[in-house]
C-alpha cells in the first residue's frame, strides 16, 4: 500500500532525492579513486567531487531546507519525517556555519590529500603528506570552533561520529579499559604456553583467499547482487545507495588473516546497510546510526563470530579446500589458537583483539592533542612511535607501519577512531544480550549464521537513525556503556587459549 504524505512532505522528500542523487554520484566517484582510477584522473575528480560536494552543501544550507524544517518540524504526524526533519535540522545548523567557498576548498583538499596519503604512504614518507595534514587540521579546529562545544573543542567533532560521547566520557572509559587489557596481556605474556603460529604464515594465493571470502560473505548473508567485493589499500565498506552496498579488502599472499577477517569486518558493516527497514529509503536515516554502532556490527562479525572456536568448528574444514597444505595439515584446535595469538603489532587493522583497542587510544590521544593544540603535526612521527612503544612495547621502523598507516586524518576523519573501541564495547554488549536469547556459539556450528544476522537486523539493523546510539545499546542490553562485559569476553577466550 503506496503511504500518503501532504504536499510539503512529499516536496519535502523530492527535495531529499535530488541530495541523494548527487551523494549516490559523491560516492561511487569516491569509490572509484579507491579501487580503479588512474592515478592521473585525481586532480580533476577532486575538483568534480568538490563541485557536487558544494552543490549538497548549498541544499542542506538552502532557504528551501529552512523552509521544510520550519513548516514540518512540528506539524507533519509521520515519525519518520519527523525524525528527517530533526536530522536535516542537525545539519542545517551545522554546515550553515562553514562559509561555502571554504566547504568546497575543504572537499578539494580531502580528496587530494587521500591520493597523496596512498603515494606517501607507499614510499613511507610522512612529510609529503604533512602539509596536506596540516591543513586539514586547521581546518578541523576551525569547523569545531564554528560549531561551538561546552568542555572541550574535540567534543565538536566526536558528536559527527558518535552523539553523546564526550571527551569526558572516554577519559573515564578508556584508561579503565587499558588498565584492564594491560593486565590480561601481561597474563598472556607470562604464559608458557604459546600458540604456533609458524605454519599458518605461509604463501596463500589471492585468488583462493577470495573465493573463500566470498564463500564466508554469502554464508553471512550478504546479497551480492546488491553488492561487490573488490581490492584495496585501505580496507572499506561504501553505502553507495541502498541496493548497491560494496565492501573491499586487501590481500597478504603470507598473512591470509588480512583478507579473510578484514573481508569479514567489512561484510559485517554492508550486513547493517543492506537490512535497514524500507521504510527509510529516500530519507537521511536510510544509514547506520553512529559510527560507534556501525563498528559494533563490523567487529561483531569479525571478532565474536570469526575467531570463536565455534567459526572453526564449522568452517576449518571448508577452508582446508582453499588452504595450502601446511594450513590444511593442521588440527583445528592448532589452527584455532594461531589464529587468536595475541601479539603486538604494528598495523591497527591486523591487530589481535586484545591489542586492538591500545591502537585506538594512541590515535585518540593524539587527535585530541592535535585539536586542542597542545602537539603539532611535524612531531606526529616521533609521538606516534613513542606511543606505540609506551603501550605495546614495539617501535615502528618507519612511517608506513607507523604514522602513515591509516587513511582517517587524509579524508578527515578527526574524531572517528574512538568508534572503533565504542564499537568493540558495544559488540561485546550486544553478545551478552543475544546468548540470552539463544546459544550463540551453537548457532554458528550448525551453520545457522541466518539467526544472528536476524536478531542484529531487529534489534539494530532494521532501525537506521530512527534511534540514537546509546538508545540502541540501552534498548537491547537495558544498560548504558558498560566496558566489563568485552574484559570478561577476552579474559575468558584468552585464559582458555594461553592455559594460564
Amino acid at each position: 500500500m503506496t503511504k500518503k504524505y501532504t504536499e510539503t512532505e512529499q516536496e519535502f522528500l523530492d527535495f531529499l532525492a535530488e541530495m541523494e542523487a548527487y551523494n549516490e554520484g559523491i560516492r561511487l566517484m569516491a569509490w572509484d579513486l579507491r579501487t580503479k582510477a588512474p592515478k592521473n584522473s585525481v586532480k580533476q575528480r577532486s575538483k568534480t567531487i568538490g563541485v557536487l560536494s558544494h552543490k549538497v552543501h548549498q541544499m542542506s544550507t538552502s532557504k528551501t531546507m529552512k523552509d521544510f524544517i520550519e513548516a514540518l518540524k512540528n506539524e507533519t504526524s509521520d515519525p519518520i519525517i519527523h525524525k528527517s526533519i530533526l536530522e536535516c535540522e542537525k545539519e542545517y545548523n551545522r554546515n550553515a556555519k562553514i562559509p561555502d567557498e571554504e566547504f568546497k576548498e575543504y572537499v578539494m583538499l580531502q580528496t587530494e590529500a587521500e591520493s597523496v596519503w596512498e603515494e606517501a604512504r607507499e614510499k613511507a614518507d610522512f612529510e609529503m603528506f604533512r602539509p596536506y595534514l596540516e591543513k586539514l587540521v586547521d581546518f578541523n579546529i576551525k569547523f569545531a570552533n564554528y560549531w561551538g562545544y561546552e568542555k572541550n573543542i574535540y567534543d565538536a567533532l566526536l558528536d559527527m561520529y558518535e552523539p553523546g560521547i564526550t571527551v569526558e566520557i572516554l577519559d573515564n572509559v578508556f584508561p579503565a579499559l587499558r588498565n584492564s587489557l594491560t593486565n590480561l596481556i601481561k597474563k598472556v605474556e607470562n604464559a608458557t604456553y604459546k600458540p604456533d603460529t609458524s605454519k599458518i604464515l605461509v604463501p596463500f594465493s589471492k585468488d583462493k583467499q577470495e573465493a573463500f571470502s566470498i564463500e564466508i560473505l554469502k554464508e553471512m548473508g550478504y546479497d551480492f547482487n546488491s553488492g561487490r567485493l573488490d581490492e584495496t589499500v585501505h580496507p572499506f565498506m561504501i553505502n553507495i545507495n541502498p541496493y548497491d552496498i560494496r565492501v573491499t579488502t586487501r590481500y597478504d599472499e603470507n598473512d591470509f588473516r588480512m583478507a579473510v577477517f578484514g573481508t569479514i569486518h567489512e561484510g559485517g558493516h554492508a550486513l547493517y546497510e543492506q537490512n535497514l527497514s524500507e521504510d527509510l529509503v529516500g530519507t537521511p536515516l536510510a544509514t547506520g546510526t553512529s559510527n560507534g554502532i556501525h563498528e559494533s556490527q563490523s567487529l561483531f562479525w569479525e571478532t565474536y563470530v570469526a575467531r570463536s572456536e565455534a567459526f572453526w568448528n564449522r568452517y576449518f574444514e571448508r577452508l582446508k579446500t582453499y588452504a595450502p597444505d601446511s594450513i590444511a595439515n593442521l588440527s583445528k584446535e592448532d589452527f584455532y589458537e594461531a589464529v587468536n595469538e595475541v601479539k603486538a603489532s604494528f598495523i591497527r587493522i591486523e591487530a589481535d583483539e586484545m591489542t586492538y583497542p591500545l591502537h585506538i587510544m594512541i590515535r585518540y590521544e593524539l587527535e585530541k592533542g592535535l585539536i586542542n593544540r597542545e602537539i603539532e603535526v611535524k612531531d606526529l612521527p616521533k609521538l606516534w612511535n613513542d606511543k606505540m612503544e609506551e603501550y605495546l612495547g614495539i617501535r615502528p621502523e618507519n612511517d608506513r607501519e607507523g604514522v602513515l598507516q591509516d587513511v582517517h586524518w587524509a579524508g578527515g576523519s578527526f574524531g572517528y577512531f574512538p568508534s572503533y573501541a565504542l564499537g568493540y564495547m558495544y559488540g561485546a554488549q550486544l553478545r551478552h544480550a543475544l546468548n540470552k536469547e539463544f546459544n550463540m556459539n551453537e548457532a554458528i556450528e550448525n551453520g545457522e549464521l541466518h539467526k544472528i544476522k536476524e536478531w542484529l537486523t531487529r534489534n539494530v539493523h532494521q532501525y537506521g537513525k530512527r534511534k540514537e546510539p546509546l538508545e540502541i545499546l540501552h534498548d537491547v542490553t537495558g544498560e548504558g556503556l558498560n566496558p566489563d562485559y568485552l574484559v570478561n569476553y577476552l579474559e575468558g577466550k584468552y585464559q582458555k587459549i594461553y592455559k594460564w
